[in-house]
């Protein structure tokens, strides 16, 4: 278990944590991403003000929280969409698919660094490892269930070489949905 002051600082960036039905997987989550905080060379004020891409470039205003926190709102609102129109055949369990979408992103915590001038950059760990695999492996740590360490895995271009599974889907597509524009937009 970690400091509760660490849990109020992951849940004053992460509110959406709370719309996690399942208490268990609640606390996992919030202990993930603290973990992650405080072993990566960022803070928790570097993700509300740092680009959510290095890609764009320096002009890029969205932050990597509100990023993140809006591919959580997009995959939550497909995923109820889902359970609504789709009479069961397509069932998206809520608690994994929210858990997968704040989670997707954790491992870049790791992935990037401040460099001499103050800039984040990929550092050397970024370097070799992209998110989705640090990601997975900070959040086995904390016995994050298989079907959302599958999100994490699979959200990124590294997911296209496996089955996904619906939640997986929707994460992936609510993340590249918000990204891709802005990678048309700064013609990358």
């Amino acid at each position: 278990m970690l400091k509760n002051d660490s849990h109020t600082e992951i849940l004053s960036i992460w509110p959406e944590i709370n719309w996690i039905e399942d208490g268990s997987l609640r606390e996992k989550v919030t202990n993930v991403w603290a973990v992650a905080l405080e072993r990566s060379s960022l803070t928790l004020d570097d993700l509300l003000t740092i680009p959510f891409t290095l890609l764009c470039g320096p002009d890029l205003q969205v932050t990597f929280m509100e990023h993140k926190r809006s591919v959580v709102h997009i995959a939550k609102a497909a995923g109820e969409k889902c359970n609504e129109f789709y009479h069961g055949e397509l069932p998206v369990n809520m608690d994994t698919l929210i858990a997968g979408a704040i989670l997707a992103d954790v491992g870049k915590l790791f992935e990037y660094i401040r460099d001499a001038e103050g800039n984040v950059v990929p550092g050397p760990y970024g370097q070799l490892l992209r998110h989705p695999f640090s990601g997975v492996s900070v959040a086995e740590r904390y016995e994050i269930p298989a079907p959302v360490l599958h999100i994490i895995a699979t959200h990124a271009s590294e997911g296209d070489l496996v089955k996904r599974t619906t939640e997986a889907h929707l994460v992936h597509h609510a993340d590249f949905m918000t990204f891709l524009p802005f990678k048309d937009k700064f013609k990358l």
